[in-house]
């Protein structure tokens, strides 16, 4: 829609208010509910938010290590601007429509702490050489018959989950849960996040659900979308869901895997895949996957930005530990797909669900771009049997300060990003290590509080 689509289609409908939201550092949705007439005031100049978003944690506590914003400035306005092409509804709170927005400039500038405008970046690179980019990205996560209330209450302790045991692909549990389930999947597709399969997965109160792919901004969104839009729904069934890496160190993690593949612009071709190859690559395939492995150890904080996240890249947990690839192997960091033309993808299995999907996406993209260009041979063999026992080629940091300074050092990081992104950026990873060495964990207390 343009302006005078979308002026006349409010006034028809009747629509006086707009809720609009765009993603900070960390993939949280930051916006505001609007009245028609400022939401229209604004597509031409933008709408102004105090520039602290980019200046602050998930927890809102102002940064005292980025340059982009601060108390030197004085936590100005900047302006984003709402992308038309993303209206939906939420059927969940009475069709209300819902835009999304970034800070992408009408000069094509942008705020280096945003990270739609860094995807689009990305996208607009990859569409020039010649490739529509398909993406998907799918999320497991905890849900818990509790609320933000009991939560508090109990500490973040000995919390509820929805159903008991370790029992995935079950169709018993979705059914004790039907109403709930059944919501997440309507609701869902009728919110423009069309899910591909839902179902549990193996720990207490765990589903998983695909989201089909699309184009990698779009699949963005969605998987951006995806995220809250599962925490509203489960609220209405007074249920907590989290998409924390490893909530439990007994439990399984879960994951936020990232599918892809380039195909021509008309998208009818799908140009990784190639009928003569012992793997069905193609060489822009392996191109691509080289680039990927290539720049992994410059961009894991893009796929795991949390100190939790690390807490799930362990050996035997499901999740890589090691620079890998490998056909159909779920031990690997990369997994190449070819079952069919048309299906032909590589997945790349280190981002958690605690990522932020634009990021994450962009690393993808922009690392596989890189082996292109570059035209980076896949030397290194694909992985046959155990992926953690395979360090040939290298092993991912282990800790989230050790890779956001792996990352602010990286020359190759800042080729992909800029410098201005890559600094802001690993600095906000690396205060959130700050953040957490000054607490004092269970795990002490019970190591250290009687014994030492």
């Amino acid at each position: 829609m343009d302006k005078q689509q979308i002026t006349a289609y409010l006034h028809d409908k009747n629509i006086t208010k707009i809720k609009f939201a765009f993603a900070d550092i960390d993939g949280v949705l930051r916006g505001k509910l609007i009245h028609r007439d400022k939401f229209l005031d604004g597509l031409q100049d933008g709408y102004g938010f105090c520039d602290v978003i980019f200046g602050w944690d998930s927890a809102d506590q102002v940064y005292d290590n980025v340059s982009v914003t601060g108390w030197a400035s004085g936590y100005p306005d900047k302006f984003c601007r709402i992308d038309l092409n993303t209206l939906r509804h939420i059927p969940w709170q009475n069709d209300q429509p819902f835009f999304l927005a970034d800070f992408t400039q009408t000069d094509g500038s942008s705020v280096a702490a945003c990270p739609r405008s860094l995807l689009k970046r990305i996208v607009a690179e990859c569409e020039s050489m010649g490739y529509h980019p398909e993406f998907a990205q799918e999320f497991e996560w905890f849900n818990f018959s509790e609320t933000p209330k009991s939560l508090e209450e109990k500490e973040f302790t000995k919390l509820e989950p929805l159903t008991p045991g370790m029992f995935g692909y079950s169709i018993l549990r979705t059914s004790q849960n039907s109403d709930f389930y059944y919501d997440l999947f309507n609701l869902l597709t009728d919110f423009n996040i069309p899910i591909e399969g839902l179902h549990t997965e193996t720990g207490p109160g765990v589903y998983e659900a695909a989201i089909i792919h699309d184009h990698a901004l779009t699949a963005a969104d969605k998987a951006t979308l995806f995220k809250t839009s599962v925490k509203e729904i489960a609220s209405k069934h007074g249920i907590t869901a989290t998409f924390m890496a490893k909530w439990n160190a007994e439990l399984p993690g879960c994951s936020g895997h990232v599918h892809q593949s380039l195909w021509e612009p008309a998208k009818t071709e799908n140009l990784f895949y190639s009928a003569t190859d012992v793997n069905k690559m193609s060489e822009l395939h392996k191109h691509y996957l080289a680039g990927q492995m290539h720049c992994l150890p410059h961009l894991l904080p893009m796929y795991a930005p949390t100190i939790n996240s690390y807490k799930r890249l362990v050996e035997g947990a499901w999740a890589p530990t090691t620079i890998t690839w490998a056909v159909e192997n779920r031990t690997a960091a990369f997994r190449v797909i070819n079952d069919s033309i048309n299906h032909t993808r590589l997945e790349t299995r280190i981002p958690g669900s605690d990522s932020n999907p634009y990021l994450a996406i962009a690393a993808a993209l922009a690392s596989g771009l890189y082996g292109i260009k570059n035209k980076l041979e896949l030397t290194v063999p694909a992985t046959v049997g155990n992926g953690y026992a395979n360090k040939t080629n290298g092993v991912l940091a282990t800790n989230l300060e050790q890779a956001a300074l792996d990352m602010q050092r990286s020359d190759i990081a800042k080729e992909l990003f800029g410098d201005d992104f890559v600094q802001h950026f690993t600095n906000t990873r690396l205060w959130e290590w700050r953040q957490f060495i000054k607490q004092v964990t269970d795990w002490e207390l019970k190591r250290y509080f009687e014994v030492i």
